[in-house]
Parts: C-alpha cells; sequence; structure tokens
C-alpha cells in the first residue's frame, strides 16, 4: 500500500497548539511509513471561514517545517464532487429530503422520551424518512439526511484505531439519520470528508480523539459510495485551563512560533515524544520520525 497521510484544518482561525498536535502527528506518521503528506483545507463550512486564514495557515505550518507533498486541496471548489455522491445516494434510497427544524425535532424527541441533552447528540427521530410527513409538505425540505437503517435493521460499526484499539458504534441509536447537506445549503462535514479523502487516495487518516466519534458515520458512508475505508488513528487531545479541547470556539490562542522548534517540542510532549533539542524545526523532524515511527511500530 503506498500511503498517503493529511491534515485537514478549517480556516475559522489560525492554528493553535491543539491543532499543531494533529498536523505534526499526521506529518510523522507519513515520514514514518515514507509517505505523502497532504493538507486539505476544510472550508466547507463557509459560514465559519474567514478569508485569508489559509493562506495564514499554511505560513504556520511552513514555518514549522511541515510542508505538504502536493498543493492544498479546498473544499470550496468541490460542490460538484460532493453533489455526484449524493446523487449516488439518493438513487440508491439511502439518501432523503427532512423538512424538520430543530425546533420540530426537538419537540419530536420530547415526545418520544429522548429530550436532546444539552452538547448532546441529537438524535433524529426519523420524521421524514418514509416520506415528508403532510403537515410539513409545501415548505422547501431544510436538509438532506442519510438513512441509518438498512431494512429494519439497524447500522452498527466496528473498526480498530491505532491508538485507542477497538471500537464500536451503533449508528442508528446512537446518532439516527444524520444530515448530508445543511439548511443553509452548505455540505455537511461527514459527506464531504469522505469525498475527499477517497479523492486524494487517502490510506491513514491521524487526527484529534475529538473526531473519533465520527469515523463510525464515516465508514457507512465509504461502504454506501463504494469506497475504501483508511486506517484511522486518533491522538491525545490538548486541553485547556478548564479541562475541556482546546479550541477557535472556546478561545485557544493562535500558535506562538517566535521559536518553532519550542512549539514542536511542546506538541510532541502530549504525543508521548521524547524531548529533543534542535537548531531548526528541519532538524528536529529528521530526529522526530524515527521516535514517532519506534512509538506506532506494528500499529
Amino acid at each position: 500500500m503506498n500511503y498517503a497521510g493529511r491534515f485537514a484544518p478549517t480556516p475559522s482561525g489560525p492554528l493553535h497548539a491543539g491543532s499543531l498536535v494533529a498536523a505534526l502527528a499526521s506529518w510523522l506518521d507519513a515520514r514514518a511509513h515514507c509517505g505523502r503528506w497532504l493538507v486539505r483545507i476544510e472550508d466547507v463550512d463557509r459560514p465559519r471561514c474567514v478569508p485569508g486564514v489559509a493562506e495564514v495557515i499554511l505560513g504556520q505550518l511552513a514555518r514549522c517545517a511541515l510542508v505538504p507533498d502536493e498543493p492544498p486541496l479546498v473544499q470550496s471548489g468541490r460542490d460538484a464532487a460532493y453533489d455526484a455522491a449524493l446523487q449516488r445516494l439518493r438513487a440508491e434510497g439511502l439518501a432523503y429530503d427532512c423538512a424538520c427544524t430543530r425546533r420540530e425535532i426537538d419537540d419530536a424527541l420530547v415526545r418520544q422520551g429522548r429530550a436532546h441533552a444539552r452538547h448532546g447528540e441529537r438524535i433524529y427521530p426519523g420524521t421524514c424518512r418514509a416520506g415528508v410527513p403532510p403537515r410539513l409538505r409545501g415548505r422547501p425540505a431544510r436538509a438532506v439526511r442519510l438513512l441509518t437503517l438498512r431494512g429494519a435493521e439497524p447500522v452498527c460499526i466496528d473498526w480498530w484505531d491505532r491508538r485507542l484499539g477497538a471500537q464500536a458504534q451503533n449508528v442508528t441509536e446512537a446518532v439516527g439519520d444524520f444530515v448530508l447537506r445543511r439548511a443553509d445549503g452548505c455540505w455537511a462535514y461527514q459527506l464531504a470528508v469522505v469525498v475527499d479523502d477517497a479523492a486524494q487516495g487517502i490510506t491513514h487518516v491521524v487526527r484529534g480523539e475529538d473526531l473519533a466519534d465520527n469515523t463510525a458515520r464515516q465508514i457507512l458512508l465509504q461502504r454506501d459510495l463504494g469506497l475504501q475505508t483508511p486506517r484511522y488513528l486518533h491522538t491525545p487531545l490538548v486541553l485547556g485551563a478548564d479541562g475541556a479541547k482546546l479550541s477557535k470556539q472556546n478561545g485557544a490562542r493562535a500558535l506562538d512560533l517566535a521559536d518553532p522548534v519550542a512549539a514542536l517540542q511542546a506538541a510532541a510532549a502530549v504525543l508521548g515524544l521524547p524531548h529533543r533539542p534542535a537548531d531548526t524545526p528541519a532538524r528536529w523532524l529528521a530526529e522526530a520520525v524515527p521516535a514517532w515511527a519506534g512509538i506506532i511500530a506494528g500499529s
């Protein structure tokens, strides 16, 4: 297998300490496997994206000597590919229009005794699964969803994570029929990432542990679209002072790259790599590759 890995930032803000951990791990894994390392700008969620930030991110990566082997793939130019995938799912009876508002979904869940918990998964109650009900007809579809029943059976996905080990999820019960295209017309992350991983020939996905819960949905879409499933490795998270995941949404500061070697060393510590002094990022990375290979040997 010709290894291909990727780092896929959303340009909603500059890279922070947590995103450098994911970038570094994916780069090291590609180099340890003598493979390609690619970058994808995930700007499919256009309301969140800030003009000019993609260039800032690429500059931050370059300052750390993390340079992709090919020009970055940019999601905002990929509408035709996502639409083709959606039409295939529709043709196979696996995607359907949903006319429900968020409030109507929440009300339906309350009636079913499954009230939506704050910050929890909003599990779609199946209102439009067999067609938009008469009371909702006449309004435009708000979203397109993937059917997570196969016949009358729920979908259960098992997979192996190279760090976390055996994983399993009943997608039907844990997630429900999830969105492929949103009410605002934007493509959903789950569909875009699956289509783009296939387009870039990605064989190994290395990303933060907060994204592990997405894996079963993506594997299901890969199977439905006849695509190969990459191998997955989910890295430890960088936590803020409050114990929550460090992220752009909770005000994570942009990387301080006055000393890029120090930034790389801090990211490496999260990954369990030993401290290695070096005078340039390139020399530091060269020393870090065999250390990473020793950690992930056999995974």
